[in-house]
């Protein structure tokens, strides 16, 4: 199973999806995480409260991370969720190592 992973450091889950400009990617197999990959992308969020809302952004950002069951966040919205999961990618609230997520 394929994992991202929202991270500034590379070590913790440590961002809100919204803020991410990369995801890690991780495969587990046979209980073991081995990292395979990253993503850069753009973020979904400016910063400005009054910013429009893009959706072609985050069906970029989704699309990024299509291959994965799973993307391990410390924050997501509503919105960024369901389209999340209509892609079946599980949104998982998780603040900590990396190397503790267990599957």
């Amino acid at each position: 199973m394929k994992i991202a992973v929202v991270t500034k450091d590379g070590i913790n889950v440590d961002d809100h999806f919204g803020k991410a400009e990369r995801f890690l990617i991780f495969e587990s197999t046979d209980g073991r995480m081995e990292q395979i990959g990253e993503r850069e992308t753009v973020p979904l969020s400016s910063g400005n409260t009054d910013h429009p809302f893009d959706p072609e952004r985050l069906s970029r950002i989704v699309s990024s991370i299509a291959d994965c069951k799973r993307v391990y966040v410390t924050k997501i919205g509503d919105l960024p969720a369901e389209k999340l999961k209509a892609q079946g990618i599980e949104p998982v609230i998780y603040q900590g190592l990396i190397r503790d997520i267990e599957l």
